[in-house]
């Protein structure tokens, strides 16, 4: 997975959340990354996805984002789908974790993110 380490320095959320981490290596990032794309593609706990992490994901799949108030959309060439996330709390809405896994599956990302 490429790219992983200029998103998490690229996403403020997930800035913070290694400030909090102070002994986070490049490793841990890409298993979390891994487990949390083998979470949302099971869709078993599409209500405990965390936001901050959903948003990073996209980041490292080569989404880009545009905020607007608590809109994050989410836009990547060649796909035709713009992803709207909201934050509901600290979890990502479950309709919206569905979205993300029918875009995910829809273009193959999870096996263009591993090559």
């Amino acid at each position: 997975m490429s790219g992983i380490n200029d998103t998490v320095e690229a996403y403020s959320p997930v800035s913070s959340f290694q400030s909090r981490s102070p002994s986070l290596r490049y490793d841990d990032v890409v298993k979390r990354y891994e487990k949390l794309m083998w979470r949302i593609l099971g869709g078993r706990s599409d209500a405990n996805i965390r936001f901050v992490e959903l948003c990073s994901l996209l980041q490292s799949l080569g989404f880009e984002v545009r905020v607007r108030g608590s809109h994050h959309v989410f836009r990547k060439e060649g796909v035709e789908e713009h992803l709207n996330i909201q934050e509901d709390g600290r979890m990502a809405k479950v309709y919206q974790v569905r979205q993300v896994r029918n875009v995910i599956l829809k273009y193959g990302l999870a096996e263009k993110n591993d090559a």
